[in-house]
């Protein structure tokens, strides 16, 4: 059997709590974005000096940082680019994302030892297009996101070994696949390919017919609305085999702008998915409770993407209504503890003293305990912790580490 390359789980890290727990639960690297140039500008993102502190951070744990420098900058805009090259060009970043072939060149001008990684809004679906970047010097492939397995195998085979492979196995998607979007610039004014999406396919719509203005026609497709250019998420954890065999070295998980439970728990499953496959390739059998705890995390109706299919062949992997809301993050770990012993908690959402919840740990899956002799700072007893921020203690049946995650039990 050819030795398998153990993959890498990248994650997100929208700011600097995200970066940190990313890491805690078992991200190989994390990207992330600057003030400027990133297509995710709803997130906090960093500034100069946070990415300086956040290479620190990831370097010093052994794990990796990659930078997205992935809108399309109209002309005016390479002035500001270059000057936020030069402004990064010794924080220690591993390597940037890009997707404009402007940007790439303006990249290998004034950072020629920077690795390049090019992005899935390149929108790479064939062989061809991935040897031509590679000839460009690019070290990594985002593919996008509407390629099936073989056609992944294909673009393996077709490359050089020095170059990596990454693709998303989890998070939202775009109606149009690989986020080459002007419906919220046409909608709203806010243009997607400089990270400003509105996501206007989410949103319900009526059929109006313009002579009867009055009479708007839903177009029916649930009893939550019509939702007929939403996508649904992708869930490609039970596939983590079949990508790795046909040459993914990077699974990549979306959302820069879901929570840091988000990021704990997504994290969290596809690390032990992943090593637990590594750990033995033939005998390996997925675990079913790794769906329940990507359940627990907010999403849309799950799918396995176009991995399987061809977009023309299941068009009903798009089409979903709103969000199935997470459960509740309680409170974070504040020190390491003995099972049974008085444990130190930073609260996030009120609950009650008596009440059923799980610990989120790294490296496995929630455990369900009650919240027993629920206590403020000073020892005085509590009914609930109702207050933001607010240092409680309490009891676990089991060991707890610092910065474990309490979250809502089942009902």
């Amino acid at each position: 059997m050819k030795t398998l390359k153990r993959p890498e789980v990248l994650s997100p890290a929208g700011d600097f709590e995200k970066l940190e727990t990313a890491l805690r639960f078992g991200a190989d690297a994390v990207y992330l974005a600057g003030k400027s140039f990133g297509m995710r500008v709803a997130s906090d993102n960093f500034s100069i000096d946070e990415l300086a502190r956040a290479a620190e951070l990831v370097h010093s744990r052994g794990k990796r940082l990659y930078l997205t420098l992935n809108t399309l900058p109209h002309g005016g805009e390479y002035p500001a680019l270059r000057h936020f090259l030069h402004d990064i060009r010794d924080l220690g970043i591993d390597a940037v994302i890009v997707a404009d072939l402007g940007v790439l060149a303006t990249v290998k001008s004034l950072l020629p030892d920077m690795e390049i990684h090019i992005s899935t809004q390149a929108s790479i679906c064939s062989p061809e297009a991935a040897v031509a970047y590679a000839q460009m010097g690019a070290k990594r492939l985002v593919l996008a996101r509407e390629l099936t397995l073989r056609e992944i195998s294909a673009i393996r085979e077709a490359l050089p070994d020095r170059v990596e492979l990454e693709a998303f196995v989890h998070g939202a998607m775009c109606v149009s696949y690989s986020g080459r979007c002007m419906f919220s610039n046409q909608l709203t004014g806010f243009d997607a390919n400089k990270g400003e999406c509105k996501q206007p396919c989410r949103w319900s719509y009526t059929l109006l017919e313009v002579k009867r203005p009055d009479l708007p026609i839903p177009i029916e497709e649930n009893e939550q609305g019509t939702f007929i250019m939403s996508s649904r998420d992708m869930c490609a954890i039970e596939l983590i085999p079949d990508l790795i065999r046909a040459g993914v070295d990077s699974f990549k998980i979306e959302g820069r702008v879901k929570s840091a439970y988000y990021a704990a728990v997504v994290t969290n499953a596809y690390r032990m998915a992943v090593d637990a496959y590594m750990r033995d390739p033939e005998g390996y059998v997925f675990d079913p409770a790794l769906n329940a705890e990507l359940d627990s995390v907010s999403h849309r109706e799950y799918c396995k993407g176009f991995y399987l299919y061809t977009p023309t062949e299941n068009a009903n992997l798009c089409a979903t209504a709103g969000y199935i809301r997470e459960k509740a993050y309680l409170a974070l770990a504040d020190q390491d503890c003995a099972a049974g012993e008085m444990c130190r908690f930073v609260q996030r959402n009120k609950f009650l003293n008596g009440e059923t919840v799980e610990l989120v740990s790294p490296g496995r899956l929630g455990r369900p305990f009650r919240i027993e002799d629920l206590t403020d700072a000073e020892g005085n007893p509590l009914e609930s912790a109702p207050h933001p921020g607010m240092v409680f203690y309490a009891r676990a049946p089991f060991d707890i580490r610092k910065f474990d995650i309490i979250r809502a039990g089942d009902c």
